[in-house]
């Protein structure tokens, strides 16, 4: 009997009914697509054993002039610079007192009461202290035991919060910790679940009583990082706060600063929404910032900096400063740039921004309306092109703005979790042409018992044209530049992608299902007796058993009915309908018996070190009758 070559069409449809895509892939993880044949994607390995506070944001690297590669990692509660294998908390400060913090400690606990009036912090805020000296003369509380640094625990007063100590106090603590105790107060970061406005379901499920009220500031935002390099140094913003500055030259220990606080600093912006470095003029540009002479914010206004300036906003005949207002839209949500113009979005439109040079500077040029955007960092750019999320759909620019085709749309929106649409990262992984966005699906809800993170992606491969999905739960991530591998983060830690084929040291789980194919259109019943592999293992690093994957068949009646089950009272039923074989490398063919309309082909593996490319396997199939 002859054999049947099995052919798949590459890339995953979810947006047809199964007989509609006969032929081709509907279900897929952590699979990728190359040269039109599916193949599991590369594993991940932890960048460094040290990990970050929070949930990381953004993910930023550069490379100073004496070769050192930094990392800036932007989190709900931090902003670290990498060097090396090493987080450094660079953090800026709001406000630093000396001699008005007071400790306050009951016998026998371990949290303690400061006192310093007006503080301004709010709960998940940090603290350091130094100079305090030990509480009593010879108790637990000592003065190393209080200078450190603290995450507040609870703010009962405008004047107090709470703290929780390394010891216990005893009946020997007492005393305030001295007139010389200095108090720094790191900036309020924000939230790690997105907050959508006031009263009831402002914040997460049950963070309070029925009805209660929930006043949203800008330190109840999710928190979300831009940064830009210039030159050696790093710019900072976090969303709707001001514009920071590290410097180089201060090395890791030092904070950043405020640019406002620069010498000469001159009209800078007090707030903004996105900081930006150009790469064509050097300017620093400044997105949703307050209005020249105010600290009014106007969530439509770009201010930029006289050219190659930190400090000069002030406009003048003999500099380059200035501000444009986007002339539509309500707010402005990210700016992206690519070799030749800056793409500008608000909620509802696109712009784009380039440079004129003298004496306007910049131009801004609308590009499209009524185009959405899921969130600041829903966008990114490729050479010319920029791809992006929409509200419900996926759009390209690449000179004019276009929706792009998507056979797994359905997939995406119908089980996405607006609540936390803000968390959509898109990702460019250049080496296999792919544009990936990670989200939080519906199902990782907090109501649904979930934690409100990223669980899912979806990919688009420009260079094969195919979109492909699965289950991966990153924050952030970065395409690889500086560092040499792409870098993913989540939970605390950094990953080093495209390393190996396992999930940082276990085996890593991959599957992919097609569309059932009939005979005849699904008038006759078919019979399988055999199936030859075509599978390639190269690049496994197993150790003791032989790379492995399972390969199952499974027969159908009707396309509404369970796979394994017959349907048809006239069938035999001592006939088998599903089948699962492992194949190794050298396995020449599995010999079966199946019996059913329609038939599925499906490819998982779970073993530790494998990697799997999949060809065009062969079945010995033929037309079979009713009984």
């Amino acid at each position: 009997m002859p054999l049947t070559k099995l052919q798949y069409k590459p890339g995953i449809n979810r947006d047809v009914t199964s007989y509609t895509n006969e032929g081709g892939w509907v279900d897929s993880d952590k699979v990728r697509f190359r040269l039109g044949f599916p193949e599991k994607i590369g594993g991940w390995v932890k960048y460094s054993v040290n990990t970050y506070l929070g949930s990381a944001r953004s993910l930023f690297s550069w490379i100073a002039l004496s070769g050192t590669k930094f990392l800036g990692v932007g989190t709900n509660v931090k902003y670290y610079v990498v060097e090396g294998d090493a987080f450094n908390d660079i953090t800026p400060l709001r406000k630093t007192t000396t001699g008005a913090a007071n400790f306050s400690v009951s016998s026998g606990a371990t949290v303690a009461t400061v006192t310093d009036n007006t503080h301004g912090a709010v709960a998940g805020d940090f603290v350091t202290f130094s100079g305090a000296a030990a509480l009593g003369g010879g108790g637990n509380i000592t003065a190393a035991v209080l200078n450190k640094e603290f995450e507040i625990q609870t703010v009962p007063t405008a004047n107090t919060y709470t703290i929780n100590l390394s010891a216990t106090a005893n009946g020997s603590d007492s005393g305030n910790g001295g007139a010389s105790t200095v108090a720094k107060y790191q900036i309020d970061c924000g939230l790690d679940t997105q907050v959508g406005g006031t009263g009831w379901g402002a914040g997460t499920w049950q963070r309070g009583t029925w009805g209660s009220s929930a006043d949203v500031t800008t330190e109840s935002e999710l928190a979300l990082w831009s940064e830009d390099n210039f030159g050696e140094d790093l710019l900072l913003n976090l969303r709707n706060s001001a514009i920071f500055y590290w410097d180089k030259s201060g090395g890791v220990a030092a904070r950043a600063v405020n640019l406002t606080s620069l010498a000469n600093a001159s009209d800078v912006p007090t707030v903004a929404m996105q900081v930006m470095v150009s790469d064509n003029s050097r300017h620093i540009i400044a997105f949703g910032a307050d209005t020249l002479g105010t600290t009014t914010q106007d969530p439509l206004l770009i201010r930029f900096s006289s050219s190659e300036s930190l400090t000069d906003w002030t406009p003048t005949a003999t500099n380059s400063a200035g501000d444009l207002r986007i002339g539509t839209g309500s707010k402005f949500v990210t700016a992206v740039e690519t070799k030749r113009e800056i793409v500008v979005f608000t909620d509802s439109t696109v712009h784009s921004m380039t440079y004129l040079g003298a004496p306007f500077t910049f131009g801004i040029t609308p590009l499209s309306t009524g185009i959405t955007i899921m969130g600041p960092n829903a966008a990114v750019a490729v050479e010319e092109a920029v791809f992006w999320m929409g509200q419900d759909s996926f759009y390209l620019y690449e000179g004019r703005t276009q929706q792009m085709p998507c056979t797994v749309k359905e997939q995406v929106f119908f089980n996405f979790n607006y609540a936390q649409k803000d968390k959509v990262y898109a990702a460019h992984n250049s080496e296999f042409t792919e544009i990936t966005w990670f989200y939080c699906s519906d199902t990782n809800s907090v109501i649904n018992a979930g934690d409100g993170q990223n669980d899912k992606y979806v990919t688009y491969n420009y260079g094969e044209k195919v979109w492909y999905y699965g289950n991966m739960a990153r924050s952030a991530f970065m395409d690889r530049g500086a560092f040499q591998y792409p870098i993913g983060a989540e939970s605390g830690y950094l990953y080093n992608h495209e390393l190996g084929y396992d999930d940082d040291g276990n085996a890593m789980s991959t599957s992919l299902e097609a569309s059932p194919i009939d005979m005849g259109d699904g008038e006759k019943f078919v019979s399988i007796s055999r199936i030859i592999p075509d599978i390639s293992f190269r690049g496994s690093s197993t150790t003791g058993a032989a790379p492995a994957v399972n390969m199952t068949l499974s027969m159908q009646d009707f396309p509404g009915s369970p796979y394994g089950i017959h349907t048809e009272t006239d069938t035999v039923s001592l006939i088998a309908s599903t089948t699962t074989v492992p194949f190794e490398q050298f396995t020449t063919k599995a010999d079966i018996r199946l019996r059913g309309r329609s038939f599925c082909f499906k490819v998982a593996s779970t073993g530790a070190g494998v990697r799997w490319r999949l060809g065009s396997p062969r079945i010995n199939v033929r037309e079979d009758g009713r009984r």
